[in-house]
């Protein structure tokens, strides 16, 4: 003779550590509910706190170029529009293997100003590019 019914399988325990749905809700509600910029009173009233500093919007950098490629020639037309000097690369890499690559001298492109970078392989060209530098 048993005093309790069996248990059936597919029944969470009520123990100490299984709460109802509804106190698990209104927790998470209350979590949620709590504002997010809730801070001391010193710090309300001192401002920002000194290691929450927000850093300054990145200035807009950097010459536009063009590059074209006529054959083994390289030639690349750049633009300066910022107030930033930029100085400019052109690298070019050959097709062929005994071919020598080329990374251009750096020049400086001042604002408002124009330069024309130039470079070459023997043969066939596989790739050129600009790099900036500030």
């Amino acid at each position: 003779m048993h005093l309790f019914p069996p248990r059936c399988p597919h029944r969470l325990p009520r123990n100490g550590l299984t709460a109802p749905p509804l106190a698990l809700f209104a927790a998470l509600a209350l979590v949620l509910v709590v504002p997010c910029d809730a801070a001391s009173h010193a710090e309300r009233t001192t401002g920002t706190a000194p290691h929450a500093r927000v850093p300054a919007p990145a200035r807009p950098f950097g010459a536009v170029c063009r590059t074209v490629v006529d054959g083994s020639h390289v030639t690349a037309d750049c633009r300066n529009p910022y107030p930033e000097t930029d100085h400019v690369g052109l690298h070019v890499e050959c097709e062929r293997w005994w071919d020598i690559d080329a990374d251009g001298v750096r020049v400086e492109a001042g604002p408002a100003q124009h330069v024309r970078l130039t470079g070459r392989c023997w043969k066939e060209v596989r790739s050129a590019w600009i790099t900036h530098q500030r």
